[in-house]
């Protein structure tokens, strides 16, 4: 049976502005359902890297926090700390980074919980028994909390092709050796004929992983534990993933995290998309490109795998920006992230979530 997605657009008037309106998507989505009195509502997003612009605004935020205050909840944003050296690594700096960024209490009415502690160690065990995975590893706080609502910023993604609701949940809900063992596979490789020697992936890696070798960057497959930053920083394109058996079973492991994410929360969470500045990669880099396509809306469900169907689809059906990065697939219809990313099989963690039982690629689109 196809999953309902609830979908607004953009538009808004004096009779109701766009704040009141998510409002309304989170009510005719059935929010209350999902968030029980006393409930303690793990509110998972991204907060954004310091210089990236593309996240969530907080003041969208504090809608959604209401919306949880009066279905009963007590809601807190949280999100895990990042596996790569930056300005979320560590508790300190994430939370400096989310105030930075507009996630105060006296803007979005609710506290900042990192969900896997001070270094990225609190963490809980989740025994799933999957073809990848016996146990995963979450965030102790987002375990602990009774519901879940994921609020994440629809976009491109250079290892998952998009990233959404699975995203989010899959990869930002795991501790630091939950996102080690995603990206397990994640082998970069250096490309001599565009490296320049600049450096600026040396200074980057957290694991001292990159040395000049004759003027040319080169990975240590020991040193090295596959968070890509590596990939999103160097200005020359000059690393790559190594496209073999990686993207599959990058995937797969994320989508069999995200099961884990949801287990023994059934019916109690839901998933919010923000189809806003479409940009091309994630939001970790501290910049973030020129938006692909124009804004769309937002789409809310509780099933993960019908959310981001659907907002692929959306996305898709546009006509890009013309001034976005986009070379190929510019036309309404065509795949926009293949264009990005063409050596990434995005369907393959729809096809994944749907064969563990976490939703369905079919869904039924309601406009609000």
């Amino acid at each position: 049976m196809p999953s309902t997605v609830y979908f607004i657009d953009l538009r808004a008037s004096y009779r109701e502005n766009f704040v009141s309106k998510l409002g309304r998507l989170l009510e005719a989505a059935e929010l209350q359902r999902v968030v029980k009195k006393r409930d303690l509502t793990a509110v998972k997003l991204h907060f954004g890297e310091l210089g990236n612009t593309a996240f969530v605004r907080p003041v969208f935020l504090r809608k959604i926090v209401d919306c949880i205050k009066a279905a009963g909840g007590v809601p807190f944003l949280t999100d895990a700390n990042t596996l790569y050296v930056g300005t979320r690594s560590d508790s300190p700096h994430h939370i400096a980074t989310a105030l930075r960024n507009g996630f105060a209490y006296p803007v979005v009415d609710a506290p900042i919980i990192i969900a896997d502690g001070l270094r990225g160690k609190s963490e809980t065990a989740v025994t799933i028994n999957q073809k990848r995975f016996k146990k995963v590893y979450i965030g102790k706080e987002i375990v602990e909390a009774n519901s879940l609502v994921s609020v994440a910023h629809f976009k491109g993604h250079e290892l998952s092709g998009f990233g959404g609701a699975i995203k989010n949940t899959g990869m930002g809900c795991a501790s630091r050796k939950g996102k080690l063992a995603q990206h397990s596979v994640v082998a970069p490789k250096v490309k001599a004929k565009k490296c320049v020697g600049c450096g600026d992936c040396i200074v980057r890696c957290s694991q001292k992983a990159i040395a000049l070798v004759e003027t040319k960057a080169r990975i240590s497959a020991k040193k090295c534990i596959g968070c890509g930053e590596c990939i999103l920083i160097c200005p020359n394109q000059a690393i790559a993933i190594q496209w073999n058996e990686t993207v599959p079973v990058f995937l797969e492991k994320m989508v069999e995290y995200t099961l884990g994410v949801l287990k023994g929360k059934e019916n109690r969470a839901m998933f919010v998309n923000f189809i806003t500045d479409v940009s091309p990669a994630c939001d970790c880099p501290p910049f973030n490109d020129a938006p692909i396509v124009r804004n769309i809306g937002v789409v809310a469900s509780t099933d993960p795998i019908a959310i981001d169907q659907a907002s692929v689809d959306l996305v898709n059906q546009e006509r890009a920006l013309p001034d976005s990065c986009l070379k190929k697939n510019r036309l309404p219809g065509k795949d926009k992230f293949k264009a990005i990313y063409p050596d990434i099989d995005w369907p393959i963690q729809l096809d994944y979530g749907e064969k563990l039982g976490l939703g369905s690629r079919k869904y039924k689109l309601e406009r609000i």
